[in-house]
């Protein structure tokens, strides 16, 4: 006769029911306590001291209303902002809880059209980081840019062939791409994946610069090969080791966004590029004397327009 299962001990059965709760708790967390969530309101405001990065950085819904970005880079807004899908076949967009995947619609439909085309340059998929708050304008931390709703910043890793979660997507490290001593790419991480993407984003005409270490600059001037004008629009600066910032030119028609000049004439291979090697820039000397910080930006610094942004339902 075949036997009989035998009763499971008291203390085992709470050990399982335990287990159930927690793996219970972990899929509630997974599913929504990483969205974004509003911050305490402000007391005063209005009040002409408040910092801009407080007052947008609070509201998480965009503003109703006709597609417009007011002022430039670092100091401004937009309205009629949409979010990109944070799923798509050859996308998924990263720290979900800090509600920056907003755009105008040209940087949403710029970004679901250069993720569909990575995997014919030898990128599976893009990680999208930040983009914009809703309504664009300063944010509580990090950039300083981002604020008109044509920025977006892709991760240097390629998307997994699985759909992460949300606690994944917030605990997950971008790829360092970048040597220790920050003279070059580590061959170890840099690969023709990372040359291909790059290399087909600069390409698009909508875009007016991409913002890479300067090590990932000196690997795309060795490895780009006879067609070279791709180059000039992929500008070095600090830091940007972990992802590659996208910045599109302001639409047409719109004369209250203000573009930047065009980047200087050639591939920026030469002495430009040499300067970021430099031991300066390197190894910079400590200040004599530590300098003061510069007060938060308020609403007087922004365009009028950003005051109507901001308040609209």
């Amino acid at each position: 006769m075949p036997r009989h299962p035998r009763p499971a001990p008291v203390a085992s059965l709470i050990g399982l029911l335990a287990g159930l709760l927690v793996a219970s708790a972990a899929r509630g967390q997974d599913r929504g306590s990483l969205d974004p969530k509003p911050l305490p309101p402000l007391e005063n405001p209005d009040a002409p001291s408040t910092p801009a990065k407080a007052l947008f950085g609070r509201v998480t819904t965009p503003a109703a209303g006709p597609v417009h970005a007011y002022g430039s880079y670092a100091k401004g807004c937009f309205s009629g902002g949409e979010a990109l899908p944070v799923d798509g076949a050859t996308w998924q967009v990263m720290r979900l809880s800090r509600n920056r995947n907003w755009g105008t619609p040209d940087l949403v439909d710029f970004l679901e059209r250069l993720a569909a085309q990575a995997p014919r340059a030898g990128w599976p998929g893009l990680l999208v980081g930040d983009m914009s708050q809703p309504r664009g304008g300063p944010m509580i931390t990090g950039h300083a840019s981002h604020q008109l709703g044509l920025d977006a910043d892709v991760w240097l890793t390629p998307m997994p062939d699985r759909r992460m979660s949300r606690l994944e997507r917030e605990e997950t490290s971008a790829t360092d791409v970048v040597r220790p001593d920050r003279l070059d790419v580590d061959p170890a991480a840099w690969t023709p994946g990372h040359l291909g993407l790059i290399r087909l984003t600069a390409e698009q005409p909508e875009v007016a610069r991409l913002f890479v270490n300067p090590a990932i600059k000196r690997a795309l001037c060795r490895e780009a090969g006879g067609d070279r004008g791709w180059l000039r629009k992929v500008r070095p600066m600090y830091g940007h080791n972990y992802h590659y910032h996208i910045r599109l030119g302001c639409p047409d028609g719109q004369a209250s966004c203000g573009d930047q000049a065009p980047p200087p004439p050639g591939d920026g291979c030469g002495e430009e590029l040499a300067y970021w090697f430099s031991d300066a820039i390197l190894h910079p000397r400590p200040p004599k004397v530590k300098p003061k910080p510069n007060p938060p930006m308020t609403m007087a610094a922004l365009p009028a327009a950003c005051r109507t942004v901001l308040r609209a339902r």
